[in-house]
């Protein structure tokens, strides 16, 4: 028998509840990153972070969004342990780091990075902000991909942080820009 369901990042970008919908690729405490390949139907490896480096949280895209490099929006998302690549959540947005690329080639190109919890989450369960997190993470989350994309040979700059209702206006966007 066929399979008719959509394609990973074609799934809707918000479930019935209004929670939005989280595929993740890189499960926090990889060293190798992974992406999904509509081509293939499966997650594809990517890359080997440099020495030492991992993905401090599971990381993964928006499904039906279309963000201003062309791709899935990105988030990272706060789970007790972590998820697996291909693993769907409803997850709460609770804000945005709103970032820059420079790639190889010179060209900066907008590369924000969402934050949501898994709405069933226990450990994360009191957050609903920013400023619900301990102090200093987003400053580590920051640096961590500042320091990921100076060794991948780019540059990583934040412009500012927002909150959940800026985040959702991204998302909003880009699932506008997506249809």
């Amino acid at each position: 028998m066929p399979n008719t369901a959509p394609p990973l990042n074609r799934l809707s970008t918000f479930g019935e509840d209004g929670h939005l919908h989280v595929v993740i690729e890189t499960p926090k405490g990889s060293p190798n990153k992974y992406a999904y390949a509509e081509a293939f139907g499966t997650f594809q490896f990517k890359t080997v972070l440099p020495e030492g480096m991992s993905f401090p949280y599971d990381f993964g895209f928006i499904p039906s969004t279309k963000g201003a490099d062309g791709d899935p929006l990105d988030i990272l998302l706060l789970l007790d342990a972590p998820a697996f690549p291909g693993c769907l959540l409803q997850v709460r947005l609770v804000g945005v780091i709103e970032a820059e690329q420079r790639e190889r080639d010179g060209a900066w190109e907008r590369n924000d990075r969402l934050i949501g919890v898994a709405v069933k989450a226990r450990t994360h369960a009191h957050i609903h902000a920013l400023s619900d997190l301990r102090p200093g993470m987003l400053d580590e989350v920051e640096a961590f991909f500042a320091q990921y994309n100076q060794l991948s040979g780019r540059e990583f700059k934040q412009i500012k942080r927002g909150d959940s209702q800026d985040a959702r206006a991204l998302v909003q966007q880009a699932a506008d820009a997506f249809a």
